[in-house]
């Protein structure tokens, strides 16, 4: 009869240990689709020039910190009105994306690292030219009332080399 009840009493142990475990791994995969598709919705909505679909993903208060190329915009408002409309209303035909996305979560906070490339159609001095790139980036994000929002992002290209100078004629 203990021995019976013992065999009951780890019974409910085991399983609710494996509902608890269930439930952290379960949970953890939906945060981690749910910091996907916030990195795709922000690349997504960079290339339909889409400015209400990147507020749903960007922090859009003082603590937003943008570092590109070696330019930094601290909060929303100066990265919106300074860096992101520009950039925005310069390209056409844009075509930005994500690969070898990596996300690190630890509680409400989360970083993510991927490569990115870029496409784009420009005008420079008045004439049309298309412009392609790729880097790394890393994005951390925040865990709010509304969700997962991008509150730091950080990304660079390796330097281009210059055009071979022409063959000089002896």
């Amino acid at each position: 009869m203990v021995q019976s009840k013992l065999h009951r009493v780890l019974a409910v142990l085991v399983f609710v240990s494996s509902a608890l475990f269930a439930t952290e791994v379960l949970g953890q995969t939906n945060d981690e689709a749910a910091l996907r598709d916030v990195l795709l919705r922000s690349a997504s909505s960079f290339a339909k020039n889409d400015l209400a679909e990147a507020r749903k993903v960007w922090a859009t208060d003082e603590s937003l910190t943008i570092f590109e190329s070696g330019h930094a915009n601290y909060g929303w408002a100066d990265y919106r009105d300074n860096h992101l409309v520009p950039e925005m209303g310069e390209m056409k035909n844009t075509k930005y994306g994500f690969s070898d996305i990596r996300i690190h979560l630890a509680g409400k906070t989360a970083w993510a690292t991927f490569k990115y490339s870029i496409e784009a159609d420009v005008k420079e001095n008045g004439k049309p030219r298309h412009v392609d790139g790729a880097g790394l980036g890393t994005a951390i994000l925040e865990k709010r009332t509304d969700g997962w929002r991008i509150v730091h992002w950080h990304s660079s290209a390796p330097r281009r080399a210059p055009a071979a100078a022409p063959v000089k004629k002896p």
